[in-house]
């Protein structure tokens, strides 16, 4: 397993008691709660409009989480299909006591994009960016 997150740090949040059992373990469905918020914030930013969850793989559970300890949410964009975007999310635990950072799970998230309607849309083409403002999303 890697030391290293991958992706981007897109959510970061305190863990606190209402969060968790009566032995302080955070409550796994809070965490999952979290990814799918940090991978429709991804899915969102590829899609240019709104995302539903359509799916998660396979999720294992690595290590706890304890209250007072730091929720982050890394995305990395897997690939993108004519409606669908797949997000890979890991989530990570900062130790509030020794700040050592801990991988708690990782899954890939499938999101579809909609209309107002609801309806699957098609996800639209990347912007072609040549590091010019002048020339963003101009193909030149």
């Amino acid at each position: 397993m890697s030391d290293t997150p991958r992706g981007k740090l897109t959510v970061r949040t305190l863990t606190m008691p209402a969060d968790a059992n009566p032995n302080g373990d955070i409550f796994g469905g809070w965490v999952v709660g979290h990814m799918d918020q940090a991978g429709g914030i991804a899915a969102v930013e590829r899609a240019k409009g709104r995302v539903i969850t359509v799916s998660i793989d396979a999720m294992t559970f690595i290590k706890p989480i304890q209250v007072g300890d730091v929720l982050e949410v890394y995305t990395e964009l897997e690939s993108v299909g004519h409606t669908s975007i797949k997000i890979h999310i890991e989530a990570w635990a900062q130790r509030i006591q020794t700040y050592e950072r801990d991988k708690v799970t990782n899954a890939t998230f499938t999101f579809v994009h909609v209309g107002k309607d609801g309806r699957p849309r098609a996800v639209p083409a990347m912007e072609q960016y040549t590091g010019t403002p002048a020339n963003r999303g101009t193909g030149s």
